[in-house]
C-alpha cells in the first residue's frame, strides 16, 4: 500500500465509507412495501421502548435528585453501573466483529491488493468496526444520557457534552479489540481465530454478568445494610479510576452538578488518541502478514467418538432415517462455536438467575403466606420468558442454518415431515430439561406448596412444546438461508415477531391460571388465619382457567407444526 499524507488517509477512508452508505440506503428504500413495514414496525418497537426506558428511569432520578448530600452520588454510581456494562459488551462485540471487518469480508481481496494508503484502510475498517458493533449500545445509552439530561436540567449545551465524552468511550474499545484480533489472527488461521474468539467472548460476557451480580447493586437501595454512613459514601464513589466508563461518567455528571471538570475530557480523548496511534502502528506491522494467514483455512476432521455411538445406539429404535436427522442436526449445532458456546453463557444466566430467586426477600417481616406463593407462580413469567429467549436462538434458525444445502434436501426423497420432527425434538427435549429445572430448582428454594409445585411443573412443560412449535414455525416463514453469521438469525424481523408471538401466549397461559391460583391462595390464608370465604365458583374457575390454559398450549402447539409442514413444502431452493 502507498503511504500519503493525512488528509490523504481521510480521503481515502471516506471513499472506502461511502460504497457502504450508499449500499444501505439503497437497500432501505428498495423491496417494496413489505420492508417498509417491518421498518415501521421495528420503528415503532424502538420508540416504544425508549419511551418505557425514559419514563422508569425519569421516576428512579428524580427520586435519587430529592435525597439530600447523597442523591447525586446515587446517580452517578448508577451511570457509571451502567457504562462499565455498556464498556465489556463493546470489547467483546469489538473483538469479534474486527476479526470480520478485517480479515473475513468480501471485498478485502480487492483493497488489499490495490494502492489504497494503509492508514486510510486502518481508519475505514475502524469505523466500519465501530459502527457494526456500538449501534446498540448507542440506542441504549442515548436514552439514558437524555433523561440525566433533564432531571439535572444539562442545558442546550449537554448533548454536546454527552457527545464529546461518548465518542472517545466507543473508540476506545474498538482500537483495543481490533488490535487484539490483529495480534490472535497472526498466532492462529483466522478461521480458527473466529472459534477462539467466539468461546472467549461468551466465557467474558459470563463472567461480566457473574461480576455484576457478585457486586449486588441492590444493596444500593437499602443502605441499612452498611455499619454507618461513611460506609454507604465510600461505597458510592468511585472504584474503577482507570476506566473509561469512569471518566465518561465524571465527565457527565460534573457538567450536570454545575461544577465542568475538563481532566475527564482529557483523559478520554488523550487516551484514545494515544491507543489509535499504537494501533495504527500495529496494523502497519502485523496486518500484512496477518492478512496472508486469514487466508488459510482452519482444520477440520470428522470423527465419530463415543457419544456419537452412544447416540446411535439410544436412537436405533426409532429407525435408520429418523435417527440420521437427529444426529445431522447434533453435528450441525456443535460444529459451529458460535452456536455450542452460547450454551456457557446460559449456563452462567440460570446460575445468576437461580442466585437472585435464593436470595428474594420472601421471609422477610410483612411478607406473609400468601404472597410468598404469588411470587413463585409469578415466576412462570420469568422461566417463561426464559424458555422463549432460548428457543429464539437455537431453534428458531434451524431451518435457516440448511443454507445452501436446502435444494438438496427438497431433491431427495425424504420426508418433509420427518426432517421438521427432528429439527423439533431436537431442540425441545434439551429445553424442556432446561425448563423443568428452572422451575423445580426455584421453587424448591421458594418452598412453595405442594399445588402451585404441580402448576408451575405442569405449566411450563406444556409452555415449552408450544414456545418450540412457535419458533419453529416462524422460523420457516421466515427463512434466512444467505445469512454468513448465525447470530444474526433471532435478531431478524422474523425473530422479533417470534418473541412477541411468545410474550403473549405466556401472558395469556399465566393469566388464564392466575385466577383459580388466586382462589386457592386465598382459600389457604383463610384457613390459616381462621376467616370465611365464599368459595362457591371455585371449582368453575379452576375447570375454566386450567381448560383455556391447556387449549391455548395444545392449540399453540399443533397449530404451529401445520403451518410449518405447509411452509417446508412449498420453499422451494434452486
Amino acid at each position: 500500500m502507498s503511504s500519503i499524507t493525512n488528509a490523504g488517509a481521510v480521503r481515502t477512508a471516506i471513499s472506502l465509507l461511502v460504497p457502504k452508505w450508499l449500499t444501505a440506503r439503497a437497500r432501505a428504500r428498495t423491496g417494496g412495501r413489505g420492508r417498509k413495514l417491518r421498518i415501521i414496525a421495528l420503528a415503532l418497537l424502538g420508540i416504544l421502548f425508549w419511551v418505557v426506558i425514559i419514563g422508569l428511569l425519569y421516576r428512579v432520578l428524580e427520586y435519587f435528585k430529592n435525597v439530600q448530600e447523597i442523591g447525586t452520588l446515587v446517580a452517578g454510581k448508577l451511570l457509571g453501573t451502567l457504562l462499565i456494562g455498556f464498556l465489556g459488551i463493546l470489547l467483546l462485540s469489538n473483538v469479534v466483529n474486527a476479526l470480520s471487518t478485517f480479515f473475513l469480508a468480501r471485498d478485502l481481496d480487492m483493497l488489499v491488493g490495490s494502492p489504497v494508503d494503509w492508514l486510510g484502510f486502518y481508519i475505514a475498517k475502524l469505523i466500519d468496526t465501530i459502527i457494526n458493533s456500538s449501534w446498540m449500545v448507542v440506542l441504549m445509552v442515548a436514552p439514558i444520557l437524555a433523561t440525566y439530561g433533564v432531571v439535572f436540567h444539562g442545558g442546550p449545551l449537554f448533548p454536546l457534552i454527552a457527545i464529546g465524552a461518548f465518542l472517545p468511550y466507543i473508540m476506545l474499545p474498538a482500537i483495543i479489540g481490533s488490535a487484539v484480533t490483529l495480534l490472535l489472527v497472526n498466532l492462529f488461521p483466522a478461521r480458527r481465530t473466529r472459534d477462539i474468539l467466539s468461546v472467549i467472548a461468551v466465557l467474558a460476557a459470563g463472567g461480566l454478568v457473574v461480576l455484576f451480580r457478585v457486586m449486588r447493586p441492590e444493596r444500593f437501595a437499602r443502605p441499612e445494610e452498611f455499619k454507618n454512613l461513611v460506609d454507604f459514601v465510600s461505597a458510592l464513589q468511585s472504584q474503577s479510576p482507570w476506566l473509561p466508563s469512569d471518566w465518561m461518567q465524571q465527565a457527565v455528571m460534573s457538567w450536570l452538578t454545575g461544577k465542568p471538570d475538563p481532566l475527564p475530557f482529557y483523559l478520554l480523548w488523550s487516551t484514545a488518541a494515544a491507543l489509535f496511534a499504537l494501533g495504527a502502528a500495529l496494523h502497519w506491522w502485523l496486518y500484512p502478514v496477518g492478512f496472508t494467514k486469514a487466508q488459510e483455512s482452519g482444520k477440520q476432521f470428522a470423527k465419530s467418538g463415543v457419544l456419537s455411538r452412544v447416540m446411535r445406539t439410544m436412537l436405533a429404535p426409532f429407525g435408520v432415517r429418523r435417527r440420521e436427522l437427529v444426529l445431522k442436526e447434533l453435528r450441525i449445532f456443535f460444529r459451529d462455536s458460535t452456536q455450542w458456546s452460547q450454551l456457557i453463557l446460559l449456563a452462567v444466566l440460570i446460575v445468576v438467575y437461580v442466585f437472585n430467586v435464593k436470595f428474594l426477600p420472601l421471609k422477610a417481616d410483612g411478607v406473609g403466606h400468601f404472597l410468598r406463593n404469588v411470587i413463585p407462580f409469578c415466576n412462570l413469567l420469568v422461566a417463561g420468558f426464559v424458555i422463549a429467549s432460548v428457543a429464539g436462538r437455537f431453534i428458531f434458525p434451524g431451518v435457516s442454518l440448511e443454507g445452501r444445502t436446502w435444494w438438496l434436501l427438497r431433491a431427495s426423497p425424504l420426508d418433509i415431515a420427518d426432517l421438521l420432527w427432528a429439527k423439533f425434538w431436537v431442540g425441545t427435549t434439551p429445553l424442556l430439561i432446561l425448563a423443568l429445572l428452572i422451575v423445580v430448582v426455584t421453587d424448591t428454594l421458594l418452598q412453595v406448596n405442594d399445588f402451585v409445585f404441580a402448576v408451575s411443573v405442569f405449566t411450563i412443560t406444556f409452555l415449552t412444546f408450544a414456545i418450540a412449535a412457535l419458533a419453529l414455525c416462524f422460523g420457516t416463514i421466515f427463512p434466512q438461508f444467505e445469512t454468513e453469521n448465525a447470530a444474526q438469525i433471532p435478531t431478524s424481523f422474523g425473530g422479533l415477531v417470534f418473541m412477541m408471538f411468545s410474550v403473549l401466549l405466556i401472558l395469556a397461559v399465566v393469566g388464564s391460571e392466575a385466577r383459580p391460583v388466586y382462589n386457592y391462595l386465598s382459600e389457604q390464608a383463610a384457613t390459616v388465619f381462621g376467616r370465611h370465604r365464599d368459595s362457591t365458583n371455585d371449582t368453575r374457575d379452576l375447570i375454566i382457567g386450567f381448560g383455556l390454559a391447556g387449549t391455548l398450549c395444545v392449540a399453540s402447539t399443533l397449530v404451529p407444526i401445520r403451518i410449518a409442514l405447509r411452509r417446508l413444502a412449498a420453499i422451494e431452493r434452486g
